[in-house]
């Protein structure tokens, strides 16, 4: 077994403050002995977006990177630490792109190695050894939002057992002193123990090995406060103009600064700045011809769909890799935030600051799911809770004289003009391109920085003062419910207290603290007031990169959509027509961009296949909802059916959710047509659960017993004449 250099952290930490006294490292000899305390800058507080803004309207910069996603965000880390005077800016929201739409993995790549080994390729070795670096740095600069996954790779075939645990071993012996934990073969009862979802038939085996796993958004959005900490000035909602060109002092056509446009204001100002670096991923040649307008596209866009489904599909710390499909592409399904995740696909497709996800992809990977799942799961259209689609930056190299074949890997283009492009790539390599763009940067517009790079393991926002069980003190100190406190901990790392600090009393015996802004998830409303302060602006970036909601479900997401607005307008001072914009937008964008429109067009294609029966039933069910025969529910109707089960007064937002659910010709009614295409849709899988089917019953049932109450028999009325 490969020996291991283990890290630990001792000391005391201050609530909230996570100050760390010393370091212990334990060495290869076992003999453990006290790291010397690294001198570092002080980290000042997180500055407010608008001191931000002001500060990019009145500095000037040694590097200015555009994109706040993975790369962008490391690219500022990178250049801060340095002591470059560094400027972020992100046209959207951190990590809004392809940084937030991952497969949450954080993985040197299996199949790359395959392909190493089979093809004796040194270039996806080294790869693949470089990724692996960069996995045990994650996993130690986050440990509050990474952590290892064990991942099965079930085997139907015995002579696959000792091809697929060779090319595994393989896998641990490349990542050597940095193994996350070493793979191990699994019998068919010891695979079907540990994952009783899968399907027994022919199972031979299975082969589990280790990556990592992140929350991406918050991942993403940790490095960008990171960068903040350490001096940079980072804004969200800041986008690119124009690029400004200035001569140096050879006389040489150079990029000077560049024309912001600040998206919430619509102000725009120019900011100067050395050196420029692009790292605005599917968008880089949207930049590149801002700098040459002559430039050819390197960018070959490509769209992978990910899907979630309920939890119980999936065991919680165990996934599963199928690794070949029916067309060849592996499929991930994976335990994430209680519930799983399936994906991915990988077709071509437009650049588009909205990628929707279609049926045909999301049909595909639960075909592929349902292969690998027994009988007993009955893997269906209805539990597809969210869907998303992010969009892969595949790149062609243009230092290459032959730029039709893709690059493997990240590629770093300096152009005519000092434009430092930084493109392809994947999450797990972030730290290492944003490091190689700085260095080029540093190089072409010869900078000066006070050091080299600094970032290999470095401590991200809130993991210094993190341990796996400082979760008990958020329980203990603030009477936050235990899963609440959970989350907080794995969210925000030793911030969590911070957050704690702003949850409002539930008026309950307990928790005593944080309310939630849905019941099925355990988000509280301090999360909305702190992710006020880490920069989010709008709902859309509440809902789907500060709490992940939107992605986990998307009908949750819409339910909890106008208590979240209230918040938020309290916090930032919003107007009712403010409010209505942020309700409309971000239903606009579960709708489109996380699957909701997708879900319901999939539903009202399918034929309706009720039995005469069945029919007659609902038909009943539906005249009784139907009190006046109108020939349609009104949303009058369906107030007056919760009031009849104790929802004494319900919201109106949320009285216009149930219609939505069923209204699918969007007239503000249900028709008959439509109940009956809801219940065949349930019938047949399509649809999991509808409230407003549920009510319809329930109204049913109580009919019935109104009608018995005045069926009075003779003998229990005293048996009278």
């Amino acid at each position: 077994m490969a020996t291991r250099k283990l890290i630990l952290a001792a000391g005391a930490s201050a609530v909230g403050a996570g100050v760390i006294t010393s370091h212990y490292f334990l060495t290869d000899s076992n003999t453990v002995f006290a790291e010397q305390q690294v001198s570092r800058p002080p980290k000042r507080p997180l500055p407010t977006r608008e001191s931000q803004i002001k500060s990019l309207k009145s500095e000037n910069y040694d590097v200015l990177i555009i994109g706040g996603g993975a790369t962008g965000a490391g690219c500022a880390l990178d250049a801060a630490t340095r002591g470059l005077k560094t400027a972020l800016i992100e046209g959207d929201d951190f990590a809004s792109g392809t940084s937030s739409r991952s497969t949450k993995l954080i993985h040197g790549g299996v199949r790359y190695l395959q392909k190493a080994i089979m093809q004796l390729d040194f270039e996806q070795y080294r790869m693949v050894k470089e990724a692996l670096h960069e996995r045990a740095s994650m996993l130690h600069s986050a440990p509050h939002l990474a952590h290892p996954l064990p991942i099965m790779l079930p085997v139907y075939t015995w002579w696959q057992i000792p091809y697929y645990w060779f090319g595994i071993k393989m896998y641990d012996v490349v990542a050597g002193s940095k193994t996350v934990k070493s793979s191990y073969y699994l019998s068919k009862s010891n695979a079907l123990e540990l994952f009783p979802m899968l399907k027994g038939d022919k199972l031979t085996g299975a082969i589990v090995y280790y990556d990592g796993q992140q929350d991406d958004a918050r991942m993403n959005l940790a490095v960008a406060l990171t960068a903040a900490r350490h001096g940079a000035t980072v804004a969200n909602h800041v986008s690119v103009v124009n690029l400004l060109k200035g001569l140096d002092i050879d006389g040489k056509r150079v990029l000077v600064g560049a024309r912001l446009k600040d998206e919430l204001t619509g102000e725009e100002w120019d900011v100067k700045a050395k050196a420029i670096i692009n790292a605005t991923g599917p968008f880089t040649d949207h930049i590149r011809k801002m700098d040459d307008q002559t430039v050819k596209e390197i960018c070959c866009p490509s769209s992978g769909v990910h899907i979630v489904l309920p939890g119980y599909y999936s065991p919680d710390q165990m996934g599963l890799l199928d690794p070949a499909t029916s067309d060849g592409r592996v499929i991930f399904f994976l335990p994430w935030q209680k519930q799983t995740i399936a994906g991915t696909t990988d077709l071509p497709c437009e650049v588009t600051h909205n990628p929707r996800p279609t049926e045909d992809e999301i049909m595909f990977i639960l075909q592929e799911v349902k292969n690998y799942l027994n009988p007993d799961v009955e893997v269906r259209r209805g539990d597809v809770l969210s869907a998303w689609s992010g969009i892969r930056p595949l790149v062609s190299d243009p230092n290459k004289p032959n730029t039709q074949s893709l690059a493997r890997n990240h590629i770093v283009h300096v152009s005519s003009t000092n434009l430092v492009t930084i493109a392809g790539g994947k999450w797990t390599t972030y730290r290492a391109m944003a490091m190689e763009a700085v260095d080029a940067a540093v190089k072409a517009c010869n900078l000066k920085p006070a050091s080299g790079c600094q970032t290999d393991g470095m401590r991200l926002e809130g993991a210094h003062g993190f341990t796996p069980t400082m979760y008990i003190r958020l329980v203990q100190d603030f009477g936050l419910e235990c899963e609440v406190a959970q989350h907080l901990a794995q969210s925000y790392g030793d911030r969590a207290f911070a957050v704690a600090k702003m949850a409002a009393l539930t008026g309950k015996r307990w928790p005593i603290i944080g309310k939630k802004v849905h019941p099925e998830f355990p988000y509280i409303d301090a999360e909305i007031r702190y992710g006020v302060r880490e920069y989010a602006r709008t709902a859309i970036d509440m809902i789907a990169r500060r709490l992940r909601l939107a992605f986990l479900n998307v009908q949750a997401a819409q339910e909890a959509l106008p208590g979240i607005i209230d918040i938020m307008a309290e916090e930032l001072n919003w107007s009712a027509e403010e409010k209505q914009r942020q309700h409309r937008e971000a239903s606009e964008f579960l709708a489109n961009e996380m699957g909701q429109m997708v879900n319901r067009a999939s539903r009202d294609k399918i034929p309706i296949n009720l039995t005469k029966d069945e029919i007659q039933l609902y038909i009943k069910r539906f005249q009784i909802i139907d009190k006046d025969r109108k020939g349609y529910v009104s949303i009058n109707d369906i107030r007056r059916g919760l009031k009849l089960f104790g929802d004494k007064e319900v919201p109106g937002e949320e009285l216009h959710e149930i219609l939505r659910e069923i209204d699918t010709n969007m007239n503000g009614q249900v028709e008959l047509d439509e109940y009956l295409q809801m219940m065949s849709a349930i019938k047949s899988g399509h649809v999991a659960y509808s409230r407003f089917a549920r009510m319809a019953e329930m109204e049913e049932a109580q009919h019935e017993k109104d009608i018995l109450k005045k069926k009075i028999s003779v003998e229990r009325s005293g048996g009278g004449l």
